[in-house]
Parts: structure tokens; C-alpha cells; sequence
């Protein structure tokens, strides 16, 4: 990627930033509820109308809506994003302590689809049209169709409750709580992965020089290997960069269900509170991860095809 077009590309993102983060303010001004009454009122509590408007005008939500805004965009420019009101500590400090959770569990899930995938989707471009052809298919078609929180209620139930081999309760970022959230995933991902791979392997499997070396007498697992697999994956790292975004962005259901201390998790809890800086925040990390591993794959597609890096199509 040039130095020009890369200068076109981070003048976007800034762009696309600057829309997301009113987009989002927008959003949460015109919310139904009270923050300051959601943070006051906690039980059977009852709070006079003077605190509520004295808290308000602490925080700064008596303010008209572009002043608000601008005092908060101006503060992330300059790296405060703000207080959460309900955890009482900076937005950038509390987006960190959720942050390691939710990198493990997308790193263990990445794995275990990998894992998953691509021997599946090898396996069932080789036997096309074959029994284990269609087994595949018929397992990844189940696991397109069943829901992931669904999954993740049946791993629980049958791993967790019946065989007691994993904690249900989770709360703590360890290995033998992280393998059931990390499973759903992986599952969920491997369904949608394993078609994907079959059909890269299959279209480079129809090709000209795939034809020639096989002619040459070039045994099937040489040819995978050296050159199936590695033309066949790039079409394939778009794919895995969109699923690491959202990923890394918390998976708010699975980390949901299975009571994982992720951002997903932290962010429905935001949600529910009317914590407006914290949402703000959570929206502001998903988009520049998004756009940044997005930028990534673009730079890594010069470096993993020649046809690029020469300037071709």
C-alpha cells in the first residue's frame, strides 16, 4: 500500500470516527431514563429532586446536547474519555480491566475454529461429493442454523451441571472457565469457516497450474500443502479479520451466558445502567478496531501477493 493511499485511507477513518461517535452521543441523549436516577436510586432508596439536579449538574447533563458533546470529544482528543458512572473510574480504565478477558477468550476461539476449520473444509474439497463431503456439510449446515447462546446453554448444562467437568459460574479470567465460552465460538465460527475453506480449496483445485502439477505426478498432499493451502488463504484473512474485530469487541451474548469478565459483558451492563461515557467508549474501541485490523489486512494482501506488491490486480 502506498503512502498516499494510506494517508486517503486513516483521513476516512477519521471521518468514519468522528460520524460513530456522534452517531452514538446522539443515540444516548435521546435514550429513554435518567442516568443520574439509575445511579442514585439503588433499591427501595428514594431520592430528593434537589440531589438529582444537583448530580445532573455535576456530571454535566444539564448542559444543552452540543455542549455535552463537544466537552466529551474534546477530552478524547485528549485521552479522557470520561467517568463511568457506574463503576465510579475513568472509561479508559475500565475498558482495560475487561480487556485481557475478552483477548483470551477471542484468542482461544480463533484457535480452536482453526483447528476445526480447515482440516474440515480440506477434507471435504478433497472427497467432494463423497460421504465425508456431505457429513461436513451437513454438520456445518447444523451449525449455521443453531444459535450460539442456545450452544452455549447445552455446553453448560451437559459439560457443566450433568459431567461437572467446568465450572458454571464464571467471573474470573482462567483456562478451565474460558473453555466452554471459547467452544461456543469456535463453533458457531468453524460452521461458517469450514464452507469457506471448502470452497477456496475447490476453486484452486480447478486451476491451471494445479491441473499441470498433478500431471507432472506431484503427490496430492505436496500440492496442498505448498500450493493449494497458501493462494487458497487469502481470500480467507478478510474473513478472519472481521471475525477477530467482533471478537475483540466483546461477545456480548456468549460472554453473557456464561457470566465471562469481558467488554461484551461490560457493555450490556452499561446498557442497562445509562452509563453514557462507558457506552460511548465501548462504540469508540469496537470502530477503530475494526477499521484498524481492516487497514491491517489491506497491508498484509501487498506482502502475501506478489500480483500486488508489483502493482497487478
Amino acid at each position: 500500500m502506498k503512502r498516499k493511499e494510506l494517508l486517503h485511507r486513516l483521513a476516512q477513518m477519521l471521518i468514519t470516527l468522528f460520524g460513530v461517535s456522534l452517531l452514538t452521543f446522539s443515540l444516548m441523549y435521546l435514550s429513554p431514563g435518567d442516568p443520574v436516577e439509575m445511579l442514585l436510586e439503588v433499591g427501595d432508596t428514594i431520592v430528593s429532586e434537589e440531589t438529582i439536579a444537583e448530580t445532573r449538574a455535576q456530571l454535566g447533563l444539564d448542559q444543552p446536547f452540543h455542549v455535552q458533546y463537544l466537552r466529551w470529544l474534546t477530552g478524547v482528543l485528549q485521552g479522557d474519555m470520561g467517568m463511568a458512572y457506574s463503576a465510579k473510574m475513568p472509561v479508559a480504565d475500565r475498558l482495560w480491566q475487561c480487556l485481557p478477558g475478552t483477548i483470551v477468550l477471542a484468542a482461544a476461539s480463533i484457535v480452536m475454529m482453526l483447528l476445526i476449520s480447515v482440516p474440515c473444509g480440506i477434507l471435504a474439497a478433497v472427497y467432494r461429493n463423497r460421504a465425508v463431503d456431505y457429513l461436513i456439510r451437513g454438520i456445518t449446515f447444523l451449525g449455521v442454523s443453531m444459535p450460539s447462546f442456545w450452544v452455549g446453554l447445552i455446553l453448560l448444562y451437559v459439560f457443566g451441571l450433568k459431567l461437572g467437568l467446568f465450572p458454571i459460574a464464571g467471573g474470573v479470567v482462567s483456562f478451565d472457565r474460558m473453555v466452554l465460552p471459547a467452544l461456543t465460538l469456535a463453533i458457531a465460527m468453524s460452521a461458517k469457516y469450514t464452507r469457506q475453506v471448502r470452497t477456496a480449496i475447490l476453486e484452486e483445485l480447478g486451476q491451471d497450474y494445479i491441473i499441470g502439477a498433478r500431471m507432472r505426478g506431484l503427490p496430492m498432499q505436496k500440492i496442498l500443502w505448498r500450493h493449494v493451502l497458501p493462494n487458497a488463504c487469502l481470500p480467507l484473512i478478510t474473513l478472519l479479520g472481521l471475525s477477530i474485530g467482533w471478537l475483540l469487541g466483546g461477545a456480548a451474548v456468549i460472554e453473557m451466558v456464561f457470566s465471562w469478565p469481558g467488554l461484551g459483558k461490560m457493555a450490556v451492563q452499561a446498557i442497562a445502567m445509562r452509563d453514557y461515557p462507558l457506552v460511548q467508549g465501548v462504540v469508540l474501541w469496537i470502530a477503530v478496531l475494526y477499521m484498524a485490523i481492516n487497514l491491517l489486512v489491506d497491508i498484509s494482501y501487498t506482502y502475501l501477493d506478489p500480483r500486488l506488491k508489483k502493482g497487478g490486480g
